[in-house]
This record gives structure tokens, sequence and C-alpha cells, in this order.
């Protein structure tokens, strides 16, 4: 069994090894062939982002059909009114 890697991506950084637009990716970062991220963080968000040469843990972390829950936070500017708390529990 691998050892999965952590890593806090920074912002600005897509959550992929490629990018035909050169946008900056996990590549900068990460030095090791075969591994893959295990979840999504959006180009615009930071965060632990798990990553894993294992297919099978993988799957069950990332693929929408295992609906296993996930909890992120949410830093705001400003003041929230609570029809926009709203839509973020919504997703």
């Amino acid at each position: 069994m691998a050892t999965p890697l952590l890593l806090n991506k920074p912002f600005g950084v897509l959550s992929q090894f490629e990018d035909k637009e050169g946008r900056p990716t996990l590549k900068t970062y990460v030095n090791r062939q075969g591994f893959y991220p295990a979840g999504r963080l959006d180009q615009d968000s930071e965060g632990l982002l798990l990553l894993t040469d294992e297919g099978s843990l993988q799957h069950r972390i990332a693929h929408p059909s295992q609906k296993l829950p996930k909890t992120y936070w949410a830093q705001v500017e400003g003041e929230i009114d609570e029809e926009a708390l709203e839509h973020l529990r919504k997703g």
C-alpha cells in the first residue's frame, strides 16, 4: 500500500498536473509519478489536498457515486446575510 501525499494547495493553483492554458498546476509542487488528487479544490481555493497512487482509494474519495461526505470551510469578506448563508449551505 502506498503512502498518500498531503499538499496544502496554494491559491491560484489548479488541482491537476497539466493545463493547456499554462496556468499553475500541482506539477510545480509534486515531483512524484503516478499520484493523482483524491478530490478537487477550485483554482481560487486553498487548503489540504490528498494525492494518492492507489486508484481504489482515489475512486472511493472522489467519485460522485460514492457520496462521501466532505466538509469545507469558507472565508468571506464583509457582512453576510442569511440568504447568502443559505446559498452556501446548498452548494
